[in-house]
């Protein structure tokens, strides 16, 4: 079962994450978050937006031979 984070909830892995709105608004999407950063509130369903890790990636500030 997938995990889902909402929006405040702090990202723990950087990487490509599925959106899914409460509403009929906007169909899911692909977006990248890094980690350390908050999820943040849709603008037209607020705390509702979900999102899911899709796929795991390192930032290339911690990725191996690009520091």
């Amino acid at each position: 079962m997938s995990e889902f984070y909402k929006p405040g909830d702090k990202v723990v892995r950087s990487g490509i994450y599925q959106v899914t709105h409460s509403e009929d608004h906007a169909v899911p999407q692909d977006v990248t978050c890094v980690f350390g950063k908050q999820f943040p509130k849709c603008r037209h369903c607020g705390d509702q937006v979900r999102f899911t890790l899709v796929r795991y990636a390192k930032d290339i500030d911690s990725a191996e031979n690009f520091n």
